[in-house]
């Protein structure tokens, strides 16, 4: 079976320059970092399900922010796929594949952005159907350079880099052909969260929204 959803997830990755890429504590942590970003123009949220409160942190954020699209990242089994869309998840993302997973993900009832690192594994998800995939972890797996370079045999994919990115590598990567958008979580440093400044949050999110594509 072939992936269903390549255009809606491509259509998906078209809506922002950038996805901000959230940890949360809770659900109240998630709607203030949510509010400040929405407020500066991201309206496509990833949620990493590596806290306890992230799946409650999807529910809330889906409820609360009806115009956004609210995602559920770092899915690394089947199961919690299921989990996160009864909670409202509009996308998943993972930073991997494995055959079991790309199974569970191919009947996924929402956009699923599988994770690729290395030619191989970008044509392994191609074969499978899948035409937009997370380029995870960006800068440690060689940055703008290698990922320009798979351009050439890989010209039908597209990618949304993460992992390592900061705004001024953000802008890099948006100049390349085959990147979509990026994911980054430089808008809600902890730093940022801890001194609960979201009046910079927003700044830098306005700033992020800007940001000009290169194709």
């Amino acid at each position: 079976m072939l992936y269903p959803h390549s255009e809606a997830t491509l259509a998906l990755l078209s809506r922002a320059p950038v996805i901000p890429v959230l940890t949360v504590r809770d659900a109240g942590d998630a709607l203030a970092q949510a509010r400040a970003l929405i407020g500066g123009g991201l309206t496509v949220l990833e949620i990493t399900l590596r806290t306890p409160a992230a799946i409650d942190a999807v529910a809330a954020l889906a409820k609360t922010f009806s115009d956004a699209c609210i995602g559920a990242g770092t899915i690394v089994e089947a199961g919690q796929i299921e989990a996160a869309v009864r909670a409202g998840a509009a996308f998943l993302v993972s930073p991997g594949m494995t055959p079991g997973l790309i199974e569970a993900s191919v009947r996924s009832p929402v956009p699923f952005l599988p994770g690729a690192a290395t030619a191989s594994e970008a044509m392994a998800l191609r074969e499978r159907g899948f035409r937009a995939l997370k380029f995870f972890p960006a800068e440690p797996a060689g940055g703008a350079k290698y990922l320009a370079s798979l351009g050439g045999p890989l010209p039908d994919l597209m990618f949304c880099p993460t992992g390592g990115i900061d705004q001024a590598k953000a802008a890099t990567y948006l100049t390349l052909a085959n990147v979509a958008c990026v994911g980054g979580s430089w808008m809600v440093a902890p730093g940022l969260i801890e001194s609960k400044d979201f009046g910079k949050i927003e700044q830098l999110a306005r700033e992020a929204s800007r940001l000009a594509r290169g194709r």
